[in-house]
């Protein structure tokens, strides 16, 4: 109750009337009148009647306090033991927090976002989450209901904020057990064909003692080799990457008898191979408009190491100049054409022709060199047709055509064939698509025949401009024009020439993304993107083997000219085989070595330091959750509750009301100021 005025006069009169009754009051005192005592207490009810003094009765309500119960739903607990334990405990919970009206459970799920880049179990993210709106004066506690295996624990209770007791409620048994292979170091880049050590480890979690294991190495989905090794030591892996682009590398080890799981039996490392410098072999013949783009293209790669051979002046010429003055160094022909030849990656004949500077064995060692896996380019002009042409030495075999000796000088648009519509090399170059295409004219076309391989372009009467074939395990391209320096000189408009030269070099040097055939699996958080490039109008469905080891075939939709594309949507983290014919890709859906699958041997150890400095307590939970501890309502965070789950409970209550009751209104006011005045006027009548 709480006592105010609500006066009927304003207070100023108010005082103006007390200070008069005081007076007066005085004044009888002061004369020693008779009755003065009984003036004094009339004047003080008047004035107090017109004060109008009320008593104010407040209706309150106790306010309840909050309970939090973080229940933890990440992968590790989606086993049907821990669910079922998981559901038994929070459920008992929240049955046993209901006989306590001074207590509100509120449940905050945890659930692990499966396309976060390193999914892990962050409970004391989701509590700070769920609590924003409570005061800390209403938070009676904190009860998680975990496996005990939480990534995001604070380091202090100062670094928590939380005010209130914090209590572990473990699902899963003592002991458990759990097998588990963790790559311990990698590099994130290598240079292909070299070494490169990945150190690795496997630990039995709560297994009685270490011992030998075999342990199962996948580069790129190929077993490569299986090696024993001891649990909880470190292993060196020494690999050379064998392409470029990223390379997947898989670990797996046996099951272990009565393990919690087999999701970490395996686990996986990105190494994204990088191509040491490319050495690129130009040999020129005359010098032409066109050897300048070549030439400039290629020193414009920082990745490229040019070795350029030109004829400056054919011997032919004779203008009495010394043999030993004909070239600005001694060019070292045996050393590039016979002995180091197997060192380029790529070799281009930009306009050669046979004078006899090269012996016609070097032909031979080129034509060997792309049968067994090398690259060749020719860019033909006229010198093609004669008859000291390239197609009349040994490399003619290794040749996707051979010249007719016409020669066609028309102006004409470099148009896309049907299958350079389809092909990597070509299909998406900028401006062709439109008829006629969005580029300059060329003026010149070298004529051959018995052409093999794919013709991606043509040129003037719908004859060849460029092949693209395969030679042996090498690759052979012919460009049969020396008219695309037009383009780099802008004339038209000029035209695509870098694009088109870098994918050409691109495609004879075997990269993966402008093969013909090709199957491709790339994973966007959990949405698998399969790609099937063809140069077939059709595809026949794919086949996805799951991490589960689940097949599933879907079926791919045209995305363009020669390309076939579908996506799904997978649950499960790991790596994924899609398969089609011969061809097999292979992408890892979800985080590699994700925190989540490091370990999940349930634990009290990572929670319980926090939750002793906070007045809680860690304890497991057996699987019907009877073992659950009492409950035991407090006034303080900071109490010792033994054996029981100590919870603070709140002395904050709701304003449901306020009842007001003038003290002087109604008949008692009446009645005091007629018995103040009665008694004046009877002790003046005596």
């Amino acid at each position: 109750m709480s006592l105010a005025f609500d006066p009927f006069l304003p207070l100023p009169i108010i005082l103006a009337i007390a200070l008069v009754a005081l007076l007066l009051v005085g004044w009888a005192i002061a004369k020693r009148m008779r009755g003065a005592a009984l003036r004094a207490l009339a004047l003080a009810a008047l004035v107090l009647a017109l004060a109008n003094p009320v008593a104010n009765f407040e209706d309150r309500e106790p306010v309840t306090s909050v309970v939090a119960i973080v229940v933890d739903r990440s992968p590790s607990q989606m086993s049907a033991d821990r669910t079922a334990r998981t559901d038994a405990a929070l459920k008992a919970l929240t049955e046993r927090l209901a006989r306590y009206p001074a207590f509100e459970a509120r449940v905050i799920e945890a659930v692990t976002d499966p396309d976060a880049q390193s999914p892990s179990t962050r409970l004391f993210e989701a509590l700070a989450s769920g609590i924003r709106d409570v005061p800390s004066s209403r938070l009676a506690g904190a009860v998680m209901i975990t496996d005990g295996q939480i990534h995001d624990v604070p380091g202090s209770l100062s670094a928590l904020g939380l005010d209130a007791p914090l209590h572990g409620l473990i699902v899963g048994d003592e002991n458990e057990i759990d097998r588990r292979v963790d790559v311990v170091r990698s590099p994130r880049f290598g240079i292909v064909g070299e070494d490169q050590e990945i150190v690795y480890r496997v630990n039995e979690d709560g297994a009685a003692a270490s011992g030998p294991v075999d342990v199962t190495v996948r580069i790129n989905g190929e077993r490569t080799l299986t090696e024993t090794v001891t649990t909880g030591e470190e292993a060196s892996f020494y690999l050379k990457l064998p392409r470029g682009g990223e390379n997947i590398i898989e670990f797996s080890v046996g099951e272990l008898d009565g393990e919690v799981t087999t999701a970490n039996n395996h686990t996986v490392t990105l190494i994204e191979g990088i191509r040491e410098n490319l050495r690129v072999l130009l040999v020129s013949g005359a010098p032409h408009a066109g050897e300048r783009a070549w030439r400039n293209l290629l020193k414009s790669d920082a990745s490229v190491d040019l070795v350029h051979f030109t004829i400056l002046r054919p011997p032919e010429k004779q203008d009495g100049t010394p043999i030993s003055e004909l070239s600005l160094i001694a060019f070292p022909t045996r050393e590039l054409f016979v002995e180091k030849v197997d060192e380029f990656d790529l070799i281009i004949f930009d306009r050669y022709q046979n004078r006899g500077v090269l012996p016609v064995l070097y032909y031979d060692y080129i034509a060997r060199y792309v049968e067994d896996g090398g690259a060749l380019l020719v860019a033909a002009g006229p010198e093609f047709s004669g008859i000291q042409s390239l197609a009349e030495t040994p490399l003619a075999p290794a040749l996707p055509a051979a010249p007719t000796g016409a020669v066609t000088d028309a102006g004409y648009y470099p148009r896309l064939s049907d299958n350079g519509r389809r092909h990597p090399v070509t299909r998406s170059l900028p401006g062709g698509s439109s008829e006629p295409p969005e580029w300059g004219r060329w003026f010149r076309t070298v004529g051959v025949g018995n052409t093999t391989g794919d013709v991606v372009m043509r040129g003037a009467d719908e004859q060849p401009l460029l092949i693209l074939n395969r030679y042996g395990e090498g690759r052979v391209a012919m460009l049969l024009s020396d008219h695309g320096w037009l383009w780099a000189r802008g004339f038209e408009g000029g035209g695509p020439h870098v694009a088109l030269y870098r994918r050409i070099a691109h495609w004879l040097m075997k990269e993966p993304s402008l093969e013909e055939e090709a199957l491709r699996a790339t994973a966007n958080g959990r949405t698998l993107v399969v790609e099937r490039q063809t140069m077939s109008d059709t595809t026949d469905p794919v086949s996805v083997t799951l991490p589960s080891g689940e097949t599933r075939e879907i079926t791919l939709s045209p995305a363009g000219e020669g390309l076939f594309r579908s996506e799904l949507v997978l649950d499960q983290p790991g790596l994924v085989e899609v398969t089609s014919g011969d061809l097999r890709a292979l992408a890892h859906v979800g985080a590699v070595d994700a925190p989540e699958f490091r370990a999940t041997v349930s634990t009290t150890d990572v929670i319980n330091p926090i939750s002793t400095e906070s007045g809680g307590l860690t304890v497991r939970v057996n699987a019907d959750a009877s073992n659950l501890p009492q409950i035991l309502p407090t006034r303080s965070s900071r109490i010792d509750a033994g054996e029981r789950m100590g919870l603070r409970a709140s002395n904050e209550s709701v304003l449901k009301g306020v009842r007001s009751v003038p003290l002087f209104g109604g008949f008692l006011g009446l009645a005091l100021m007629i018995l103040a005045l009665g008694t004046t006027w009877f002790r003046e009548g005596r």
